[in-house]
């Protein structure tokens, strides 16, 4: 179960423009992942950039990467997103009841 401070972290790598389009490129590739390569290419930005914000991902644990002979292949951890999702709406319209919040917007 993810606790605050943990969601915290995840939140803050994927408050960076660059972070973010990085894992939503991941997300979008699926299980299968894509390329360290693939990923430079698609999002357009240097080496050296990509690394960096690769490692703040693999960092907390929203990316995993695994050699595949000389290609490094670069993975959502989709068992991670969901529980930061899961942690995000565990207590939606706890104090309130959501059928009336919405009735009145």
């Amino acid at each position: 179960m993810m606790n605050t401070p943990d969601a915290a972290a995840k939140l803050e790598a994927l408050g960076n423009p660059t972070r973010l389009s990085l894992y939503r490129l991941l997300v979008r590739a699926g299980h299968g992942g894509l390329s360290v390569g693939q990923c430079q290419q698609r999002l357009e930005i240097a080496a050296s950039t990509l690394s960096h914000h690769l490692k703040t991902l693999i960092i907390v644990g929203l990316v995993s990467q695994e050699r595949d002979g000389t290609t490094l292949i670069c993975r959502a951890n989709f068992d991670r997103m969901n529980e930061l999702v899961a942690f995000l709406v565990a207590e939606c319209c706890a104090d309130s009841n959501c059928a009336s919040d919405q009735s009145a917007a």
